[in-house]
């Protein structure tokens, strides 16, 4: 591997700051790989892309993650084998060891493929502009070391009320959208009544912020409020939107309009995901780390690949601990020995497919 030494790259990747521009962090990706030999190519969209094919035709396997991370930069530090720092667990854990892994194997037979992206956290634009050909995927995320062969999507809408103006002295005389809240949030907690996912148990919808009204002595003509929805397969975001808009509209008060409306993006929903426990990534993968088989707590960019190829998600550290949030959180840290155990189960996993 040329020397590449994957806790020395862990805790520089650490130390570069990601969260407003991803460009300092990528270029060290790929001075890394250009050191080890390996042409890196950088597409419109910011991906990283490196591949390592062999003469022989065989499966093609992706390894994904990310290199953005979430504001603010929470400076490195060391707890002993503990590695602490914004984006340690999420994602530069995984990328040390897909990247280490990578770098690992030399195909006997097929192709590997090192696909990562610059904006996971946000819109997703790298990922979406993806052109890969794989027969299996394994994104790079915070399981625990645990196998996640499905995870749920996440939709984002606003549910709009629509009455009429009047001054408030005479409220009979207009259609008042705020006093229809209460009837139409009441029907969200009665909008899923499908039987719950035998693995991902029942979708999440939950109202997150509202806004109403333009003056305080008017029945205000229209509100709004806006809604999180964690969605498990097979339900896709225009069937949720015109399923739900459906649901409120018979739960609201006479003359009281209700639209639902998802919001505007430039890239798809990360929808949700299931690939099957019995399959071969799954289970190889499985059997090289000894972890379990579970869904993923949150939405990641395996939405867009499991459409392309069986997916599953996988790496070093956790979402969160007994002390609360991980990822995304001021604590959040990675053990070295998890570490370097996912890049040996992603290792021994291409070499199994590969070798």
């Amino acid at each position: 591997m040329n020397g590449f030494d994957t806790i020395e790259f862990l805790e520089r990747a650490v130390q570069t700051p990601s969260h407003e521009s991803v460009t300092e962090m990528r270029d060290f990706l790929t001075e890394t790989l250009e050191s080890a030999g390996i042409d890196a190519d950088v597409d419109d969209a910011g991906n990283v892309i490196a591949k390592r094919t062999a003469t022989k035709d065989g499966p093609r396997i992706v390894l994904n993650t990310h290199i953005d991370t979430v504001p603010p930069h929470v400076p490195f530090s060391r707890d002993g084998d503990r590695v602490r720092g914004r984006g340690s667990c999420d994602a530069k854990g995984p990328l040390a060891a897909c990247l280490a892994a990578f770098l690992a194997v030399e195909p006997e037979r097929g192709q590997v493929t090192l696909a990562i992206t610059p904006d996971e956290e946000t819109d997703s634009t790298g990922a979406a502009a993806l052109s890969i050909d794989a027969d299996a995927v394994i994104v790079g995320e915070p399981t625990g070391l645990d196998v996640c062969n499905a995870g749920r999507g996440r939709f984002q809408g606003t549910v709009t009320l629509r009455g009429e103006n009047a001054h408030a002295a005479q409220p009979e005389a207009g259609v008042n959208a705020i006093a229809g809240l209460a009837p139409v949030l009441a029907a969200l907690e009665t909008f899923d009544t499908r039987n719950p996912h035998p693995e991902l148990g029942l979708p999440t919808l939950t109202p997150t912020t509202v806004e109403g009204g333009t003056a305080t002595n008017q029945i205000p003509a229209d509100c709004s409020f806006v809604i999180d929805r964690r969605s498990v397969p097979p339900e896709g975001a225009a069937e949720f939107r015109g399923s739900l808009e459906t649901h409120l509209r018979e739960s609201a008060p006479e003359r009281v309009g209700v639209d639902v409306s998802l919001a505007e993006r430039d890239t798809p929903f990360l929808e949700a995901f299931e690939t099957p426990a019995d399959s071969e990534l799954v289970r190889t993968l499985r059997d090289a780390s000894g972890g379990e088989v579970r869904p993923f707590g949150a939405a990641t960019e395996a939405s867009y690949f499991a459409q392309i190829a069986p997916t599953v998600v996988f790496g070093p550290g956790v979402l969160a601990d007994d002390d609360g949030a991980v990822a995304h959180g001021p604590q959040e840290y990675v053990n070295e020995n998890e570490v370097t155990a996912a890049e040996d189960a992603v290792t021994e996993t291409l070499r199994r497919f590969l070798g």
